[in-house]
């Protein structure tokens, strides 16, 4: 089932990369207490990820902090290590959270996963965006064609 509107996010453990090496971060870290902007792509460094969906939420970073939120995370399943790379590539450290969702667990528990093995990439996440406010999601955008429209931070902006 895919999660909805009013709907509480799933107990999900993630991985961040830090100063330090591989973090695991759990979604009560990340969503418990807080106003959260999530979204969702199905691959770092792929193209429209990292042209056309990520460089708007970092355009907008400080729009849509100074509305309220307290975190603006990027979710996609891949490995850490990609993960903290895309991070160092795009200039995104210490403004966006980067979470590897390395197995695509978050995806899947909630229904968000596709199957992108025509293409060679596997199991990955559809493109969303949420508002997620104390682990509750008040807002859910969820792309239905290629690109991005509804899942993009001028979207999100309007919605908080």
């Amino acid at each position: 089932m895919t999660i909805a509107v009013g709907d509480e996010l799933p107990d999900a453990t993630f991985k961040e990369m830090t100063a330090d090496g591989a973090k695991v971060i759990t979604s009560a870290e990340i969503f418990a207490g807080k106003k959260v902007v999530l979204f969702g792509v199905p691959g770092a460094f792929t193209p429209t990820c990292s042209n056309n969906h990520l460089p708007g939420y970092l355009e907008n970073h400080d729009a849509i902090l100074a509305r309220g939120v307290d975190t603006i995370a990027v979710v996609s399943v891949n490995d850490v290590h990609v993960m903290g790379a895309w991070a160092n590539f795009t200039g995104g450290q210490g403004k966006i959270l980067y979470l590897a969702d390395g197995n695509g667990d978050f995806a899947r528990s909630i229904g968000l996963d596709s199957d992108y093995s025509s293409g060679g990439m596997g199991l990955r996440s559809k493109r969303f965006s949420m508002i997620v406010d104390n682990g509750k999601v008040t807002a859910l955008n969820v792309e239905t064609k290629p690109g991005v429209d509804t899942s993009g931070a001028a979207h999100i902006l309007s919605q908080l």
